[in-house]
């Protein structure tokens, strides 16, 4: 039983940063003026809300429950996005950061995921394409003009 608690526990925790995706990009397409972006955001909203459905359609069949909340930081970078766009304005060059910076934590957030021993390999084969998307995402974000961060 242990170990479906440990693959609900790396699920829900990882969903936790996909959600984050979410509301990051969501917020990007909303404060975007780019047509070009915007429509890239909106992607990946769907996108990221696509991995949050799977991943949490496996949690389910772990019994576990889905995971809809975001985490702690998300929401305090968010707020502090939200902060620091009413003194700079909402340039595209701050946007894409935010969303590199976002993506970067993901990454990490996939890697610790496919570090779980006994992941079933239908789990982390799911993870492992999420985690090849999100650095597609990463480097494009980057060659968008977004600057990584250290």
């Amino acid at each position: 039983m242990s170990t479906n608690s440990n693959v609900v526990d790396t699920l829900n925790e990882l969903t936790l940063f996909i959600n984050d995706r979410i509301e990051g990009y969501k917020h990007a397409v909303e404060d975007s003026k780019d047509p070009e972006h915007k429509a890239y955001y909106q992607q990946l909203v769907s996108q990221s809300q696509q991995f949050a459905n799977e991943l949490n359609g496996f949690a389910s069949s772990a019994g576990g429950d889905a995971e809809t909340s975001t985490t702690t930081k998300g929401k305090f970078f968010r707020g502090w996005m939200d902060a620091k766009a009413l003194v700079t304005g909402k340039d595209e060059k701050g946007i894409l950061n935010s969303n590199v910076y976002g993506e970067e934590w993901a990454l990490k957030a996939y890697q610790d995921a496919l570090e779980t021993p006994d992941l079933p390999a239908p789990v982390r084969q799911a993870i492992e394409r999420q985690y090849e998307t999100s650095q597609q995402t990463y480097q494009k974000l980057k060659s968008l003009g977004g600057v990584s961060h250290p």
